[in-house]
């Protein structure tokens, strides 16, 4: 593996290497010293062109655990917001020795023009670009999912048979359509939730069951219900008459929540809108695992970052003798 671009490219073997390298990466952390060598000397740059600072931190944290010497480059305030173009910025950290850029833009396909386009010899992992993917984030779901349903008996497993409603902005999801091909690969039953409005084109060539109403979903008894923000950011009409009806109709209520089978597990990527989306009873219980999640993704950008710089040849234990 060169890169991670894309969910969508990602073998199911590949998958399951990434989850169970985790695994390893989530042993150190309750090590005395938590700090693995794998990439000493190793510059990891964050190249941030929106704001995000869950991912940014997250990827920052699993860098330095590895030991690699992390760049932070913001394009605002810089020479990008100057005029400089994405090849020249690209130039630029290859000259300050970069071994891996993680990218976060505004425009759908971003990273895999970075990565294809020739400018620069790097591994280039995609932190989220436009409404297109957001590769870690599935993992990082996917390896909360596995972990919370198999617990000790997790390594080595895909998720054949576990149902996942994921509900909510879909059109505007980066998180949705990386989940979408990811939770597939790896044998999920995949059921997405929303109104008419928030499908995205095309969406009957996915590998998903669709449905307009939540109460139908949930009455399917899923495993993992996860719940997604509405990203009004990035809405210029009105896909919805108010925010009041799109939480009684889409929204994680109480009642829908006490309703749910009592090893449900709820899910959401960050950050909640409390009392659209989801309910404070729903994002609190003891069924959330958005702080797991929140843990987790600092396991996953580990073993990302641990296959694509130190080499994913290596059949090498990444903790072994280590700590």
């Amino acid at each position: 593996m060169r890169h991670l671009l894309s969910t969508r490219d990602l073998e199911r073997a590949s998958a399951i290497r990434l989850l169970d390298v985790a695994e390893d990466m989530a042993q150190t952390a309750d090590r005395a010293v938590r700090t693995l060598p794998a990439l000493r000397d190793k510059t990891v740059v964050n190249l941030f062109f929106e704001d995000s600072t869950r991912t940014r931190l997250s990827f920052e944290a699993a860098a330095k655990r590895l030991s690699a010497n992390v760049i932070t480059f913001s394009a605002k305030g810089s020479s990008v917001s100057k005029g400089e173009s994405l090849k020249d910025t690209a130039q630029t950290l290859l000259a300050m020795g970069a071994d891996a850029i993680v990218v976060r833009h505004h425009d759908s396909g971003a990273a895999h023009r970075l990565a294809n386009a020739g400018w620069i010899d790097a591994a280039i992992i995609n932190a989220g670009d436009g409404t297109h993917e957001h590769p870690t984030q599935a993992l990082l779901d996917a390896f909360t999912i596995r972990q919370r349903r198999f617990g000790a008996d997790a390594r080595g497993r895909g998720l054949d048979g576990v149902r996942v409603a994921i509900v909510g902005d879909i059109l505007h999801s980066r998180v949705a359509r990386s989940n979408v091909w990811l939770l597939h690969a790896l044998g999920a039953d995949v059921h997405l939730v929303a109104p008419r409005t928030l499908l995205p084109h095309g969406i009957d060539t996915w590998p998903v069951a669709v449905h307009e109403h939540l109460d139908e979903a949930l009455a399917l008894a899923p495993d993992a219900v996860m719940m997604l923000r509405i990203q009004s950011e990035r809405m210029r009409d009105a896909f919805f008459p108010s925010a009041r009806e799109y939480g009684r109709e889409w929204g994680l209520t109480a009642e829908r929540f006490a309703a749910l089978g009592p090893d449900t597990m709820v899910m959401h990527p960050g950050p909640m809108n409390r009392g659209l989306e989801i309910s404070s009873v729903a994002a609190d219980s003891s069924g959330s695992t958005v702080l797991a999640q929140v843990t987790n993704g600092v396991f996953i950008r580990m073993a990302v970052l641990y296959l694509l710089v130190a080499g994913s040849g290596s059949d090498a234990d990444p903790i072994g003798g280590q700590g």
